[in-house]
Parts: C-alpha cells; sequence; structure tokens
C-alpha cells in the first residue's frame, strides 16, 4: 500500500509510483522545463505532481541513463485526481457511487486522512491520468528542441512520446503486496479459484477481466471434457455417434457467452466500472497531419482526411491481407502434398517409422501457420500505424479485424478443407490433434519459457552488479531503489491481453468448431489453460514491465469475436451433421433434400441462437435495479442543485398543484368534505 503524504510539498521525500525516462541526449533545458511543468500548480496549468531524479547506480562505472524521474503525489491531490477521472469507490450503503471530494466521508473505506483509501494500481493511473492532461499553454516548440513542434492545448507527454524524447513511461512495483499476490496467485498449485480481486487491486480491471475470462472459459469446457472422454473410449470410429456431440456444440457455445456476460457485469459493477464513463479520447501519439481547428475541442490539432485513411486502407491494407491470404492458402496446398506423399510412403512400407512420418507434415504445417501468423502479426500493425488513425480505439478495432481474418483462414482453412472437400473424418482427427497440440506447446514456449529464461539473465546481470558474493535467491535479496527502478526499466513492456485474447479465441475455435470428431480437443484445452494461468500469472509479477490499470468494463471487440465464432460453429456442426452416414440414411435418393433441412435446421438454430441471448440479460436484475436507482438519485440531485430558492419559478404554482394544496390543507371545504 503507497504510504502518507510527504512530509512538504517541496518534493524531497514521497514514495515514487511512476518512472519517467527521457532519452539520454535530451538537452537540460527541455528537462527542466517538462519538470517545471509537471510540478506546477493546477490553476497555472501544471499537473501539480511531486518529481524527483534518479540517483546514480551502484556501479558508478557503467554507462546508464541519468535522465529516470520518480514520480509521486500528494494524498489531496491523488483523491482529486480520482474525482478528476470519475472513479468508483463503495458507498456507505453498499452501491457504487463516482468519488467526489465533498462526500469522501461517506464512502465505505474512507478512513482518516484517506491515505489507505486508494490502491497503489488506481493512484498509479491518477498520476498518468494527469500526466497525460498536460498540455502546452504558448509554446511553440519544446525548449532546447526546435524540431518538436506543440501545440496549444495538445498533450505534451504523447507529444514527447510520439518524438522519443520520452523513452518510457511505467509504474513501479510494491515488493511486499506483489510477494502476496504471486504466492496466493501460483506459488503453489492448488485447486481454487484465481484470486480476482487482489488481481484487481493490484493490476486493474482489465487485467482482472482477462484473468476471470480465462478461468470461466476453463470450467466451462469442464462439462464438455467430461462428455468428450467417454466418446473418444468407446466410440473412437463411430462417427455417427458424433451427431449428438455436435448437437451439443450449437447449445453450449451460445449458453456460456451469453452467462459470462452475466459474469463480467457483475464482476465490473463489483468493481465500480460498468456504469463509469468513457472519457474522452486524445488523439494517439503516433498520429500526425496538417494543422488545423477541431470544431469538437475548440484547439488547433493536426488533422488528417478521411478519404485518405480509407484510400489506403482499400487501395492498399486489403489487398495486402488478400494477398496474405493467398499465400496461406498456396501454403495448405503444400502441406496436402505433403500429407499424400506421407500415405503413399505408409501404403507401400507400413510400419512403425512411416506411422510416424503420417504426423510429420501436420506438425511442420502447424509450425509454418505459428511462423506466418507471427510475421503477419508485425506486417498489420505496420499497415495499421500507416493508415494514421487519430484514436487508439480506431487504431484497435482495426488491428483486431486484421490479425482475426488472418489467423482465422490460417488456422481453420485446411479443417474446413478436409471436412467439407475431402471428407475425410479420419484425417480431420488428426489434423485437429496435431495443430493443436503443436499450437500449445510452441505457444507454452514462446509465451513462458523464452521470457523467463530472457529475465532470468538480466537479474543475474544485476544480481552481480549488487552483491557479487551472495548465493541466495533473488527473492531473499533486497535491491536499493535505484537499481530495482533500473532493473524494471529493461524488463520487457506488456503489451497488453491482446495476444492472450487471440489465443483463446483460437483454442475456443477449435473446440467449437470441430471438436465433436476429435472430443479430446476440449480436454487438452482445459490441460492448456490450467498451465495459461501459472504462466500468465508467472509472467506478469517477474518478467513484464508492472502495466497502468485499464478500467475497463468487459472484454471489448472480444466479446464480438467470440459471438461470431459461435454462431460459424453452428454452422459447422449443422453441416457435419448433416454429412453423417446415420443423416444421410433418411435421405437416401435424394441430396438436395438433404442439403434443404440441413439450411432449415441451421437456420432455425441460428434464430433459437439470437432469441436465446435476447432472453437471457446481459446484467443481472439486482444491478439493473442498483443501476436505476443511482441515475434516478443523481438526477434528482441534479434538480435540487439547479432549483432557484426564490423568484418567479419557485414561487409560481399549476392550478393543479394549487388545487391539490387547497384540498389536502386541514379545515378546508374540499376536505371537509372529503370527510
Amino acid at each position: 500500500m503507497v504510504q502518507g503524504p510527504p512530509a512538504d510539498s517541496s518534493g524531497s521525500r514521497f514514495t515514487p509510483l511512476v518512472v519517467l525516462e527521457l532519452a539520454s541526449d535530451t538537452n537540460q533545458d527541455a528537462i527542466a522545463w517538462l519538470l517545471r511543468r509537471i510540478r506546477d500548480q493546477q490553476q497555472d496549468g501544471g499537473a501539480e505532481l511531486l518529481v524527483e531524479q534518479l540517483g546514480p547506480g551502484v556501479d558508478a562505472q557503467e554507462k546508464e541513463n541519468p535522465n529516470m524521474f520518480l514520480v509521486g503525489a500528494t494524498w489531496q491531490r491523488l483523491l482529486s485526481g480520482a474525482e478528476d477521472v470519475g472513479l468508483f469507490k463503495e458507498f456507505n450503503d453498499g452501491s457504487m457511487r463516482g468519488f467526489t471530494c465533498a462526500n469522501k466521508h461517506e464512502f465505505k473505506d474512507y478512513q482518516g486522512d484517506g491515505d489507505s483509501f486508494l490502491s497503489m494500481a488506481e493512484c498509479q493511473f491518477i498520476i498518468k491520468h494527469l500526466l497525460d492532461t498536460l498540455r502546452a499553454k504558448q509554446e511553440t516548440h519544446v525548449p532546447g528542441h526546435s524540431e518538436v513542434k506543440l501545440y496549444p492545448g495538445k498533450s505534451i507527454i504523447r507529444r514527447l512520446q510520439s518524438k522519443g524524447i520520452l523513452v518510457q513511461v511505467f509504474p513501479l512495483h510494491e515488493k511486499e503486496e506483489l510477494k502476496q499476490l504471486s504466492f496466493s496467485w501460483y506459488g503453489k498449485v492448488k485447486l481454487s479459484l484465481q484470486p480476482l480481486d487482489d488481481i484487481r487491486h493490484y493490476y486493474g480491471e482489465g487485467q482482472a477481466l482477462y484473468f476471470g475470462f480465462l478461468e470461466y472459459f476453463t470450467f466451462a469446457l469442464v462439462p464438455m471434457a467430461l462428455i468428450g472422454v467417454p466418446y473418444y473410449l468407446f466410440d473412437w470410429e463411430d462417427y455417427d455417434k458424433y451427431v449428438v456431440f455436435a448437437a451439443f456444440n450449437l447449445v453450449w457455445c451460445t449458453v456460456i457467452l451469453e452467462l459470462w456476460k452475466r459474469c463480467s457485469a457483475s464482476m465490473a459493477y463489483r468493481w465500480g466500472t460498468l456504469s463509469r464513463k468513457k472519457a474522452f479520447e486524445e488523439p494517439r501519439p503516433g498520429f500526425h497531419g496538417v494543422l488545423g481547428f477541431n470544431p469538437v475541442t475548440g484547439r488547433e490539432e493536426p488533422l488528417y482526411p478521411h478519404a485518405k485513411r480509407l484510400l489506403r486502407i482499400y487501395l492498399v491494407s486489403l489487398p495486402f491481407v488478400l494477398l496474405c491470404l493467398y499465400l496461406s492458402l498456396y501454403v495448405m496446398m503444400i502441406y496436402f502434398q505433403m500429407e499424400g506423399w506421407a500415405l503413399s510412403v505408409h501404403d507401400q512400407e507400413p510400419s512403425f517409422w512411416t506411422g510416424v512420418l503420417l504426423f510429420i507434415p501436420s506438425i511442420i504445417y502447424a509450425v509454418v501457420i505459428e511462423a506466418m501468423n507471427l510475421i503477419y502479426r508485425y506486417a498489420a500493425e505496420f499497415l495499421t500505424e500507416w493508415e494514421n488513425h487519430r484514436l487508439e480505439s480506431s487504431y484497435q478495432n482495426h488491428l483486431v479485424l486484421k490479425v482475426l481474418v488472418f489467423n482465422f483462414f490460417n488456422c481453420f482453412a485446411s479443417l474446413f478443407y478436409i471436412a467439407f472437400v475431402m471428407q475425410d473424418m479420419v484425417l480431420l482427427r488428426q489434423s485437429l490433434a496435431t495443430l493443436l497440440i503443436t499450437s500449445q506447446i510452441l505457444n507454452q514456449f514462446m509465451e513462458a519459457f523464452l521470457p523467463y529464461w530472457l529475465q532470468r539473465r538480466r537479474n543475474k546481470k544485476m544480481m552481480r552488479k549488487v552483491q557479487k558474493r551472495r548465493t541466495r535467491t533473488l527473492e531473499d535479496r533486497e535491491l536499493p531503489l535505484a537499481e530495482q527502478v533500473r532493473l524494471e526499466a529493461d524488463m520487457s513492456t506488456y503489451l497488453g491481453t491482446f495476444d492472450d485474447y487471440l489465443e483463446l479465441f483460437l483454442l475456443f475455435g477449435y473446440v467449437s468448431l470441430f471438436s465433436c470428431v476429435y472430443p479430446l480437443a476440449a480436454v487438452l484445452v482445459v490441460l492448456n489453460n490450467v498451465t495459461e494461468v501459472y504462466s500468465d500469472a508467472f509472467k506478469m509479477c517477474r518478467v513484464f514491465k508492472r502495466p497502468f490499470s485499464d478500467p475497463a468494463a468487459n472484454i471489448g471487440v472480444w466479446q464480438l469475436a467470440f459471438e461470431a465464432m459461435s454462431v460459424i460453429a453452428v454452422v459447422t456442426n449443422c453441416s457435419l451433421i448433416g454429412m453423417s452416414p446415420q443423416v444421410k440414411a433418411y435421405f437416401p435418393d435424394s441430396e438436395s433434400q438433404l442439403i434443404l433441412w440441413t439450411v432449415a435446421i441451421e437456420h432455425a438454430l441460428l434464430a433459437f441462437k439470437f432469441i436465446l441471448s435476447y432472453l437471457i440479460p446481459d446484467v443481472p436484475k439486482p444491478i439493473q435495479i442498483s443501476l436505476a436507482r443511482l441515475e434516478f438519485e443523481s438526477l434528482e440531485a441534479l434538480k435540487k442543485k439547479r432549483a432557484p430558492r426564490g423568484g418567479k419559478c419557485w414561487k409560481r404554482r399549476s392550478p393543479v398543484s394549487r388545487f391539490s394544496e387547497e384540498e389536502r390543507r386541514p379545515g378546508s371545504s374540499r376536505h371537509l368534505t372529503q370527510l
């Protein structure tokens, strides 16, 4: 927990929360100007924060960047910042309400001076917000850097980031709290739920929602895994029996997504982000254009024609994506040629080694798929950056769309071809199992073992500088503050939950699309998710820099992506059911009738899916009532605040209201008549 306020306002002693690292060649005039703007009072256009320079490291011989600064704040500034960002906290009556300094004593956990009211993650988020809202006044350029232009009213921090003067901004870890979280999260193998409230307290709502979804998805897979095991053990060659499993898939993939909406709404309400208003989005640091006037903000800022952006999307990005899809299709054809060659070798001389050879093409293809996904990811990021989107949300939406389309085609095109063109269910089972297992092994290596090895090398290098003679483990050693900050500065930057959600999206596709022909798919995904929880937890606590809190209310665009996959799953499973010999036996003479019945059932199931999503409310009823009551009370308070205490509007009453008062007045003629 963050300590109390500093002894004085000079910033000579405070708890560091955030680190600013400037480029080593930054002009001293620019540094002095930036620090002055950070320390200036809010009414003077400053951030009113505390900042001091980080001291030198242990090894004075080593060349270190001297331009590293620690940023903190007084508790009064943090509390006013909590009101500025619209932070929701628990009220005395148990409801979640927006925090205000005027009513701070009405909130449940506010005690004394409020020095334990805000979590460290919330304090760091507030400081980031205050830094981001630090705006240029009359400066035309950064002092000492005439090439870096400034525009009145625009964010200084974002401008410095886009020009490379500000290298990085990151929040610091809190050693004791991190140690406790690590022990309860992944310190020991146990069959229990994750400490989601503790994760949210330390990392914020965005991270907690991801791990909550990972946990929910894992438990939702358990019924399918329990059903899939006996299918795999007793009916491996009896494809007809998989019709029941496919029908179960149809209901399962719809119900779990609808119930997740309710689960995430409950968590978001408990954490105070469900009714939190979204902040006004500033332009991205990399956004550029011709200086113009923004009619919304009334400020001068770079403007970029929307038509020009659309031309870049449709004339460059779209053809590039289509070209990549064609290359993926070409690689898939090469895989089928390798598969045919392996089958021919096995048919000529069946043996143990030729049997092993049958799996080699699928393994090679799975590795190639992962490599192509990785290369395409970098290309998609470059293209989306080149499209020059103004807002971060627009950038993320276009990037997600590009990556999802390619990854879906690259991972599932071969399975669709085997299922509906070749109609070879034995090969489909083999390919699905090989792709799923190989991709899981590669992901665990790239996401867990490789980052762990790299970070361990950094830790050993730092500890050799500090204490060369000690042999204890890193966890038992206490680094000085300067070395701890530099160690965290060298850690890998956490890039968000994009890759994590993408992995879950592909696993959901493997399970919902084709698991009826390979029932063990759900079992493998459950095992993968269990290891994923521990590997992701370890990475968050030991490998990556601490990310800033993300006050998310849901999983965002990924909810739509999972729902789109569930729609495709309905079509796929209906088609697999229609192709089964058990169903074909009912239409021995007319294939067209079989197709019509399959399409009709598929449409009926899609209609049932959408009706079910409509009947299951996204937000539980008690939470709906609480939100409605809070909105009503806010409107009533606003009316009382705006109502004048004197004047004609206060004294004037309508005839109906005067008539009602006269009726209610004791002793009046109308009152006596009623009695």
